[in-house]
């Protein structure tokens, strides 16, 4: 059953120019007015206390590598085997005959995410590597 919350009513002072600037953005990123903009504000910095404070938590790391570099392919699956508690599924794709993208999509503490994202980061022959974040969702409003 999907419960409606309260909707509460706040004022907020700020400087004219800054509010312009806020106005500007929102209206560029296509917000229906103040609140929803705000809204997506308060939680994106309730995600980020929840990787910072190591909840549960869900993401995807993305990581670009040449496939020829030798030994670099075991070494991304032997370290994903090792961490397969926080690796829920992968997606390999052949970029082209050298390049190829691995997307992982992985669930557990917000540092050890981190942790293993910097891990296959810094494997010789990958070329970049990116974390993704949000929340499970259990604990935003």
């Amino acid at each position: 059953m999907f419960l409606m919350s309260r909707l509460v009513r706040f004022g907020v002072s700020m400087e004219e120019e800054l509010l312009a600037r806020f106005d500007a953005l929102i209206r560029e990123l296509g917000y229906a007015n103040r609140s929803e903009a705000l809204r997506d504000l308060v939680r994106e910095r309730l995600v980020q206390k929840e990787w910072r404070e190591g909840e549960e938590v869900v993401g995807v790391i993305i990581l670009l590598y040449d496939h020829r570099k030798r030994e670099l392919s075991d070494e991304l699956v032997e370290l994903q085997h090792h961490h397969h508690h926080l690796v829920i599924a992968t997606l390999h794709v052949h970029l082209d005959e050298a390049n190829c993208l691995e997307i992982l999509a992985v669930r557990g503490p917000g540092t050890e995410l981190q942790r293993l994202a910097e891990n296959l980061r810094s494997l010789k022959g990958v070329k970049h590597g990116q974390l993704a974040a949000t929340s499970t969702g259990k604990r935003l409003p």
